[in-house]
């Protein structure tokens, strides 16, 4: 099946059309709260989180033998919760900084979590076959009740967020001013947080404890580089989340042997490289364009502050030493020359050039700058 086949099935195909649609919905949720992590600069975060899940799926499946994924998931919940509220203790009662804090309960929780997944392995049971798919994610598995679910934990999170937008934002870019303000900045954080992690737990079928950091941040990563708006970026981001669900779902369904996970998380990485390339305020690519435009600007400023220096100290700037003089400059190419032409700075006959009066009077306005920086 190809791409064009998968999309004309997408509507009609009742697994097809299930699976698009929750790694759609995810990928919007993770792209929105992903943004918040990014700007907290808590990229670990996610990791943490995701990894901190792995053992609340093992033990509630010890605890009610059954792979009932909304029970796993209310597990891989509160292990969730309790790993991100072990990282602000340890954060706040000690002298660690968050990045040891995040990777010893990622380490931690992981470990565990791997251990009991051994454990039950061992068992003489073989319900227990399938809680791999939390690792690496199966979209495969997806039903129509874990797509409801999604839609209704990301309503409730744009609704949350249309009602504290103002001290989300004050939050993010000033805390202190927001707790000066009266604001209860203790309950906001932890609101920010615990839709963070119902986002990563949410995903963790879809897209595995190993690469739902990913999902997190890649289309978070990618948005901020088109704007300072936080809006902005939080719809952008929500976007590129979702076309990364939609698109690394049809790649991965039209060819063999593709898992949905890894091919949504290397489609949100296009979206990042490409937005570190040709982004117009942040991209790689228009960087280098001012940079040699800057570059070039300056060998112009710095050819006409020669031109004006030769003329105030030779009497005759046509004769053949001053031109040897002026060939001699480093900083004088002909693109510069013809730059200051264009710009009616200098008239050129022949192989003889002259600055024009407006030219002079910028030359001197640049020389005189020039001396007073050295002095």
């Amino acid at each position: 099946m190809n791409l064009q086949e998968y999309f004309s099935l997408v509507f009609s195909d009742y697994t097809l059309r299930t699976i698009t649609l929750g790694t759609a919905i995810l990928g919007a949720v993770t792209g929105m709260l992903g943004s918040f992590a990014v700007l907290r600069k808590q990229s670990l975060l996610g990791d943490a989180i995701s990894h901190a899940a792995l053992p609340g799926i093992a033990l509630a499946f010890l605890i009610t033998g059954a792979k009932d994924s909304n029970t796993l998931l209310i597990g891989a919940l509160v292990s969730g919760l309790l790993g991100t509220f072990w990282i602000r203790g340890i954060i706040n009662k000690t002298h660690l900084k968050s990045d040891t804090a995040l990777g010893l309960i990622l380490s931690l929780f992981f470990g565990f979590g791997m251990l009991l997944l051994t454990f039950i392995q061992k068992q003489p049971n073989a319900n227990q076959a399938g809680l791999d798919k939390y690792l690496f994610g199966q979209a495969a598995t997806l039903v129509e009740s874990d797509v409801w679910l999604m839609a209704i934990i990301t309503g409730i999170c744009v609704v949350v967020m249309f009602l504290f937008w103002k001290e989300f934002k004050l939050l993010l870019f000033d805390a202190d001013y927001t707790k000066t303000l009266g604001f209860n900045t203790k309950f906001i954080d932890i609101l920010i947080t615990t839709f963070i992690v119902l986002a990563i737990v949410l995903g963790l079928q879809t897209v595995g404890v190993v690469l739902m950091s990913a999902m997190l941040l890649a289309p978070a990563a990618a948005a901020r580089q088109w704007t300072n708006n936080l809006s902005t970026m939080v719809v952008l981001a929500a976007v590129f989340g979702a076309f990364s669900g939609v698109f690394g779902t049809a790649i991965s369904a039209s060819q063999d042997n593709l898992s949905t996970g890894p091919v949504i998380v290397l489609v949100a990485s296009v979206f990042v490289i490409f937005s570190f390339i040709f982004s117009p305020s942040r991209g790689l690519l228009f960087r280098q364009i001012r940079f040699i435009s800057n570059r070039r600007d300056l060998e112009l400023q710095k050819t006409l502050s020669f031109m004006y220096h030769i003329a105030e100290t030779h009497d005759d700037i046509s004769h053949p030493h001053t031109i040897k003089i002026l060939n001699n400059f480093q900083g004088f190419t002909r693109k510069t020359l013809q730059k200051l032409v264009d710009k009616n700075y200098v008239t050129i006959d022949g192989t003889m050039w002259y600055l024009t009066e407006e030219g002079f009077e910028t030359a001197a306005n640049l020389y005189n700058q020039n001396i007073k920086k050295h002095e």
